[in-house]
């Protein structure tokens, strides 16, 4: 399994579609986060930032997911499933390579949140529950954008769709009863904003809610994959 993945984040980095989230993180990263907290409530502020990074780069991460799926063509997706050794390796594979390259995006992405609240003196659980939370989210991210690869929706165009619709979709939904269906996003916001001692009260609730949607949507995507094969 992984000499797969290894192998398909080896193709999506030479087809070079890695440079289209690479350039907007970047973007965000220049535009946005080089402006760091200030005043009296700059602590807050800075906690705050691990909560907004996580809420953009949750469409980033299952666009980029969906691109790195969909860099493989499906005569080497054939092959590579008929060489490999269990009938799940290639969907874990590409799940696998999808996040390793979303973990390498948030690694980059955090690292100007990071020094920003190291500079400002805030706790220093609330900068690792911040960084932490990046985890679980990519992985929901992940998630999604495998739901709207080729293998699923083979007219890029729709799958588009698909993506934003989905992302759309679990924004609408955490702002009403059946908040508990969707990504906690309005929850972690409100959370971090909120400042440390919330955030980091509030932390393990959201995690066991981003755990319990990816293994709920992790485990239908892969028995689906299973029966498309």
């Amino acid at each position: 399994m992984i000499a797969l993945a290894r192998f398909q984040v080896e193709g999506y980095v030479r087809s070079l579609r890695v440079l289209h989230p690479v350039i907007v993180v970047a973007l965000v990263m220049v535009l946005v986060l080089v402006q760091g907290p200030g005043g009296p409530e700059r602590i807050k502020l800075s906690v705050g930032t691990f909560g907004d990074v996580a809420a953009f780069m949750f469409p980033i991460w299952a666009w980029t997911a969906r691109a790195l799926l969909d860099t493989q063509p499906d005569e080497q997706r054939a092959l590579s499933a008929t060489a490999a050794r269990h009938r799940w390796t290639p969907t874990w594979a590409g799940l696998a390579a999808a996040y390793a390259v979303n973990v390498f995006l948030g690694v980059i992405v955090l690292a100007i949140p990071l020094v920003q609240a190291l500079q400002v003196g805030a706790p220093g659980r609330a900068i690792l529950a911040g960084c932490a939370l990046s985890v679980p989210v990519a992985i929901a991210g992940t998630l999604l954008g495998a739901w709207t690869s080729r293998a699923f929706i083979p007219d890029p165009g729709v799958s588009l769709l698909a993506l934003l619709g989905g992302a759309t979709a679990v924004l609408l939904l955490g702002l009403g009863r059946l908040s508990w269906l969707s990504v906690p996003m309005i929850e972690w916001l409100r959370s971090a904003h909120d400042g440390p001692d919330r955030f980091l009260a509030d932390f393990p609730g959201l995690v066991l809610h981003l755990a319990l949607w990816s293994v709920v949507v992790g485990g239908a995507y892969v028995f689906a994959a299973r029966l498309r094969r």
